[in-house]
């Protein structure tokens, strides 16, 4: 497995690349755009995690990859854990045609580690500071792994009433902790409103069995945030190299919002796992 590391906003690969600017927009469009490559590109579906939506998390990227001409489309997933969010996910992937790189951010690797099961349609896999879980795991028990996530200590946790009469606990993050935790690296402004527009995101899903791995037979290509106070870069160097990611790429310095951060690295990441499975 190749690792690439990224240093303040610099790739370096034996040669320093450009810096890579931050860039956080207020909407995001999965419009398709003409763009400056040729040939025929897959269609990316990018899948957020919890306590984020898919505009916020994804514009930089999204903007990226229709300027070079890739269609994208960034779904809204669920957040009511595996059972509901893993169909909901195969259901859009149903309505692509051709072929798919599907990346997923935070407990969307989850997510897309289950739905991509069985669909030859994704050609590759890339997790953005992602859990990677294998078949019969818990993402619970993965985040205690290795120390460093302040996740137990930020959040709030909301009753809510489940169709069947029963109630569910939706997780937020709290507004002295969500920088910190989430989004360390991006000015407090910034953070300010996305603390305030953030999605709930419910406790189930740190019980929920994986049932499907597919990183066992597609392709996967991983990003490390190196400051990552969430998911601790441990547990996602582990992933990776248990998932044999053709690459992986380290962004030091990055929280756990790095496609926000750093949205020209992770694009770039998406293009070679393109570039790789054509």
């Amino acid at each position: 497995m190749r690792r690439t590391v990224v240093r303040n906003g610099l790739i370096a690969t034996g040669a320093t690349a450009a810096v890579v600017a931050a860039l956080l927009g207020t909407t995001a469009s999965a419009a398709p755009a003409t763009g400056h490559d040729t040939g025929t590109k897959p269609t990316v579906v990018l899948v957020h995690g919890g306590f984020a939506d898919a505009s916020a998390s994804w514009q930089g990227v999204i903007e990226r990859l229709q300027d070079d001409g890739y269609r994208v489309i960034a779904p809204a997933n669920p957040l009511r854990g595996l059972p509901t969010d893993v169909p909901y996910l195969q259901s859009v992937l149903k309505s692509v045609k051709g072929p798919v790189v599907l990346a997923g951010h935070s407990y969307g690797g989850a997510v897309i580690t289950n739905a991509a099961a069985g669909n030859p349609q994704v050609k590759a896999l890339v997790y953005v500071a992602a859990f990677v879980p294998d078949e019969g795991e818990q993402l619970g028990a993965l985040i205690g792994k290795y120390p460093g996530t302040e996740i137990p200590q930020a959040v709030d946790e909301v009753p809510f009433p489940l169709p069947d009469g029963t109630t569910g606990t939706d997780l937020y993050l709290k507004a002295d902790k969500f920088r910190s935790a989430f989004a360390a690296d991006l000015p407090r402004s910034v953070t300010n409103v996305m603390h305030a527009a953030q999605r709930p995101f419910s406790a189930s899903s740190f019980t929920d069995v994986t049932g499907a791995a597919a990183w066992h037979d597609i392709p996967s290509w991983g990003i490390v945030a190196g400051a990552d106070k969430a998911i601790p870069p441990a547990l996602q160097r582990f992933e990776y190299d248990r998932a044999d990611a053709r690459d992986t790429v380290e962004v030091k310095g990055a929280s756990h919002s790095v496609m926000i951060s750093n949205p020209g690295t992770v694009t770039k990441v998406i293009k070679a796992a393109d570039r790789a499975t054509r």
